[in-house]
C-alpha cells in the first residue's frame, strides 16, 4: 500500500452563502474542518443577507485557516494546493473566499484550483465512503439547489439531469417554518417537529409528478404555496393550527418527491448507487424514505454525516485533493468568482485555458497584488 503521505494535503475554502469553511484534506481523508457560521446575524432578518455574509466571511477567514491548519497538524507550507469554491453562491461572498485563496496560493507558491460548488458536495462522500463509483447518481438537496445529477469523473464531466424550476427544497422549507413561526434556518426546526406529527394528516400537493410533466425536474413554488393557504384558512376560521402535522406532512411531500425522482433517474440511466447530498441531506425523513426506496430498487445509498451535508470547508478540499490527484490543470490567479458556475464545469482551469471565455479577467502580477 502506498504511503498516505504521498497522497495529495490540500486546504479548501468555501465561503458561498453564510458559512466560512475550511477543511484539510490528505487524499480522501479528512485532518480538519473548521467552520465560523454567521447563522445567527442573518436570523432575525428571516434569511440570509448577502452584504452580512460577506463581512462576516471577512472577519472569519484568517482565524478559520489558522484553526484548521492547526486541527490538522500541518503547516501552510506543507500543502500540495489551496482550493476554493468559484460558484455557484453569493458573489460578494464568493469574492471573499477566491480572494483568500489566491492570496495564500501565491504567498507560499502553491497550485490553486477553483472548483464548483455543486460537484464539491457530491465529492465529500468519498471523506466517509471511499472513493466515488463511476457513474455516480446525486440528488443534492439545499437552500439554494434541488439537482439531480449523473457524473462519470467527478473532475470533469458532471451532467445534469434535472433540476428545480422555482423554489429550492431548502428555500420551502425556510419560508414555511417562517408561516409557522418557528424561526430561521428552517430545515432542522420543521424535521423536529415532524417527528411528533402525522406525515399523512394533510395531503398537500405533489409537484411536477404527472405523466407528462418533466421526470426528473423539481417544483416545491406550489407545495408552499399551497401549505401557507391551509395555514392562513385555520388561521381566519380561528382554528388552532396543528404545527406538528403540517410539519410532517409538508416535510412528507418533499421528501417523497425528491426521493421517487431519484430513485427514477438511477432506474433508467442504469446507475446502481445514489449519493445524496447538500444541507437537506440531513433531514432525517429523507434519509429513511431514500434508504427504503433504494434498498427496494437495489440501489447503494451514499449519505455522508450531517456535518459534511451542509457547506463546508471539507467538501472543497476533497474536490481539489482529487484535481491534484488526477493531475488536472491549475487555475491561475487570473481566478474570477462565478455566482452562477454551471455544475458541468467542476473546476475552473484558468483564463490562459479558454482565454475566450475569460476576458474581464485581469493578469495579476507580482506587482500589483498588493497595490
Amino acid at each position: 500500500m502506498a504511503d498516505s503521505r504521498d497522497e495529495p494535503l490540500v486546504l479548501g475554502i468555501e465561503t458561498s452563502c453564510d458559512e466560512t469553511g475550511v477543511g484539510v484534506v490528505r487524499g480522501t481523508t479528512l485532518l480538519a474542518d473548521a467552520v465560523a457560521s454567521s447563522v445567527d446575524e442573518h436570523a432575525r432578518f428571516g434569511g440570509v443577507v448577502p452584504e452580512v455574509a460577506s463581512r462576516a466571511h471577512l472577519e472569519a477567514m484568517v482565524p478559520t485557516i489558522q484553526r484548521a491548519l492547526k486541527d490538522a497538524g500541518v503547516t501552510a507550507k506543507d500543502l500540495d494546493g489551496i482550493a476554493v469554491t468559484a460558484g455557484p453562491g453569493l458573489a460578494g461572498a464568493l469574492l471573499v473566499g477566491v480572494s483568500a485563496a489566491k492570496a495564500y496560493a501565491y504567498a507560499l507558491g502553491k497550485p490553486l484550483y477553483g472548483v464548483n460548488h455543486l460537484a464539491s458536495h457530491i465529492c465529500v462522500d468519498q471523506l466517509e465512503h471511499g472513493a466515488l463509483p463511476e457513474p455516480t447518481m446525486a440528488l443534492l438537496v439545499s437552500g439554494g439547489h434541488s439537482s439531480l445529477l449523473l457524473s462519470t469523473d467527478i473532475t470533469s464531466d458532471v451532467r445534469p439531469l434535472g433540476a428545480t424550476i422555482d423554489d429550492a427544497a431548502g428555500e420551502a422549507f425556510d419560508k414555511i417554518a417562517r408561516v409557522l413561526d418557528l424561526g430561521f434556518p428552517g430545515g432542522p426546526v420543521i424535521d423536529r417537529y415532524a417527528r411528533e406529527g402525522d406525515p399523512e394528516a394533510i395531503a398537500f400537493p405533489r409537484g411536477l409528478t404527472g405523466p407528462r410533466d418533466p421526470a426528473y425536474d423539481f417544483s416545491f413554488s406550489g407545495l408552499k404555496t399551497s401549505v401557507a393557504r391551509w395555514i392562513e384558512a385555520k388561521r381566519a376560521a380561528g382554528e388552532e393550527v396543528p404545527v406538528r402535522d403540517v410539519a410532517a406532512s409538508f416535510q412528507e411531500a418533499v421528501v417523497d418527491v425528491l426521493t421517487r425522482k431519484a430513485v427514477r433517474a438511477c432506474k433508467d440511466e442504469g446507475v446502481d448507487h445514489l449519493m445524496i447530498g447538500g444541507g437537506v441531506a440531513a433531514n432525517t425523513r429523507l434519509r429513511a424514505m431514500a434508504q427504503e426506496r433504494c434498498e427496494r430498487a437495489g440501489i447503494r445509498l451514499r449519505v455522508p454525516r450531517p456535518k459534511l451535508c451542509t457547506d463546508n470547508g471539507a467538501m472543497v478540499a476533497a474536490l481539489g485533493a482529487e484535481m491534484v490527484a488526477r493531475n488536472r490543470a491549475a487555475s491561475d490567479l487570473g481566478l474570477s468568482a462565478d455566482s452562477s458556475l454551471p455544475v458541468t464545469e467542476p473546476h475552473v482551469p484558468g483564463a490562459h485555458a479558454h482565454s475566450h471565455d475569460h476576458d474581464h479577467v485581469h493578469e495579476v502580477s507580482k506587482d500589483n497584488l498588493y497595490s
